[in-house]
């Protein structure tokens, strides 16, 4: 019964603990700013890589007389 007892309390503690709670929500916001950078990146690249393929494409038009 003493086991039984101590188990409780022990979890008791464990869910009242709460060291560490703060640098998991900024680990959280922090990983949340990084998919959203690398979301944003990603249509600037895409963007940015059609813009230099069209300018390649209208300059080889242009010398080659086309």
């Amino acid at each position: 019964m003493q086991v039984i007892m101590a188990r409780k309390r022990i979890l008791a503690q464990l869910l009242q603990d709460e060291t560490g709670a703060s640098t998991v929500e900024y680990a959280l916001i922090l990983g949340m700013i990084v998919l959203a950078m690398f979301a944003a990146l990603s249509g600037v690249a895409t963007v940015t890589v059609d813009m230099w393929d069209n300018m390649a494409n209208t300059s080889s038009e242009a010398i080659n007389g086309g």
